[in-house]
């Protein structure tokens, strides 16, 4: 029997020098100094630190990947369940260069070349148990920065150094490592300015994009901060509504995420509530006064409403010192929806914020433009006198206005050289902003569905929220029908056009077994429907 001989694989053992540097409590890793490699067998160590030059395993031994040291770090809850973790800088080999790419060297490559890689497409954090030894590195006499290939090594000499040359030339993409782990790569260049000046305008103009000012809202910005200010001041406690229509809050709807907020404590509801409660009744000394924003008021409705219950309660504590501000899309809330002991705790300050006006959506796109020439003035005055006759929803204005400078891009000749933003744009956004299939079954519908779909909105903005029973609509589908001068008709007419706006997707129904008392939802948004019903 012919015996073959096989070479053992070293085993190496990865262990951290030190203590660790520092601890990241946001992604629960700690940084330490540095690694030290060992091998069984093999008598001494080597220690790697950042800013060092490393081998990691490749595809094969005799490929490995070269790479720089920028971090090292465990990645886990504690550090006996920690997995170890390096990040790193790539370096790519020459073989791994297209052939198109290389003529860009300007000059014949050296065949054990490696460049610097600069690419998104590869991670940058792998396992540290991965990196196989260092190497030193140096600036070759005439070629710059080349790296010359490893020679191959045993179990024996894995510790001995060996030179690399480095170049620096932009590379391709490189293979990703076995042992890589997704992360967010860096950014490595600039972010690219705006070619031309419709670019520039659809950035300044996106929902997202932070302005330097909110104009028209000047005067409920001075009233919210003289109330604020003032219960501050007082060290009493608070709480008023809003009627809110284009405002940005974060939302804070629970006790566990208003704990955490406020102390950095993690708790469950209940008991997340009882430290709340406790911390609101109890006098302390150098207490600060807490200003709580709730968002979207309406949602937080429960059948008990023990949550409003609290969070409206707790203000009226003798030590709470504690204001809170609430959202909601309907002005008389309280006296709606809200049951006695909930609606009695809820202060009188109340502010309305109105729809903005025709004027005021021109000016609040002005100041986002900032000078930017962009748009003609009668353009901006179409799109502004349009929203404004549908809602006044300056995000709905914003989207139009990005979508126009779009089609007077596509359309001209030669894009860099692109006009200002026409009526004859503006018109073509809004057609097709307003022209979907939903708005033209809805243009298409009976006067009764027409009606119906008139009764939903009416239904939703009188109770504030977004959705109602069938029961409820038909309350106002019966009044419409009176308005218009039409015979009011049946429950099961009414049912019967519910039922096909369902099956053509304007509405949402819950299951017809449920008759009347089913829960109805537009699949459409308001805007929408008031435009196609106004045009047609």
């Amino acid at each position: 029997r012919m015996k073959y001989l096989t070479r053992r694989r070293a085993k190496r053992v990865y262990d951290w020098r030190g203590k660790p540097l520092s601890f990241n409590r946001k992604l629960k890793t700690y940084e330490y100094g540095s690694l030290v490699i060992s091998i069984e067998g093999v008598p001494g160590t080597m220690v790697i630190q950042p800013g060092q030059h490393i081998l990691i395993e490749g595809e094969d031994d005799d490929n490995p990947y070269v790479a720089r040291v920028l971090q090292l770090f465990g990645d886990g809850e504690s550090l006996n369940q920690e997995q170890k973790k390096a990040l790193v800088q790539w370096f790519v080999r020459l073989s791994e260069v297209p052939h198109s790419k290389r003529t860009l060297l300007g000059r014949e490559p050296h065949p054990k070349e490696i460049f610097f890689y600069q690419g998104p497409s590869c991670e940058n954090e792998v396992d540290a148990e991965s990196i196989l030894r260092a190497v030193q590195v140096r600036v070759a006499p005439d070629t710059p920065w080349i790296l010359k290939a490893t020679p191959k090594r045993s179990a024996g000499d894995f510790l001995t150094s060996s030179s690399f040359l480095l170049s620096q030339t932009p590379p391709s993409t490189p293979r990703t490592p076995r042992h890589a782990t997704p992360s967010i790569p860096n950014r490595l260049l600039p972010t690219r300015q705006p070619a031309n000046v419709l670019e520039e305008a659809r950035i300044r103009l996106h929902v997202s994009a932070v302005p330097e000012s909110l104009p028209c809202r000047e005067q409920e910005f001075q009233d919210i901060y003289s109330f604020v200010e003032s219960k501050i001041l007082d060290g009493t406690g608070g709480s008023g509504t809003s009627v809110i229509f284009f405002f940005f809050f974060i939302l804070l709807n629970d006790c566990t995420r208003s704990l955490q907020k406020l102390t950095g404590q993690k708790a469950t509801a209940d008991h997340a509530a009882a430290l709340l409660e406790k911390r609101f009744s109890n006098p302390a000394p150098r207490k600060e006064t807490t200003v709580l924003l709730v968002d979207e008021l309406d949602l937080l409705w429960t059948r008990k409403q023990n949550v409003m219950y609290n969070l409206f309660d707790w203000p009226s504590r003798r030590h709470a010192r504690l204001v809170v501000l609430a959202i909601a899309n309907t002005m008389d809330l309280p006296e709606r929806i809200m049951i006695n002991r909930v609606a009695s705790r809820l202060g009188l300050t109340r502010m309305s914020f109105q729809p903005y006006t025709f004027k005021q959506l021109q000016q609040i796109i002005t100041s986002r433009l900032n000078k930017v020439k962009a748009f003609e003035e009668d353009a901006l005055q179409l799109v502004s006198r349009k929203v404004a006759a549908l809602s006044g929803d300056a995000r709905r204005c914003l989207d139009i206005c990005r979508r126009a400078t779009e089609i007077c891009e596509h359309s001209a000749a030669d894009p860099s050289a692109a006009g200002l933003v026409a009526m004859s744009h503006v018109m073509e956004a809004l057609n097709e902003m307003f022209s979907s299939a939903y708005i033209t079954a809805i243009k298409c519908a009976s006067l009764q569905e027409q009606l119906f779909l008139r009764a939903v909105i009416a239904e939703f903005r009188r109770l504030g929220l977004e959705e109602a029973t069938f029961q409820q609509v038909l309350v106002q589908h019966q009044a419409l029908c009176r308005v218009e001068g039409l015979q009011p008709i049946g429950v099961s007419e009414s049912l019967a056009v519910c039922q096909r706006l369902g099956a053509c997707r304007l509405l949402l129904l819950e299951p017809s077994r449920l008759g009347v008392l089913q829960r109805v939802r537009l699949n459409v948004s308001q805007d929408d429907v008031l435009y196609a019903l106004k045009a047609d």
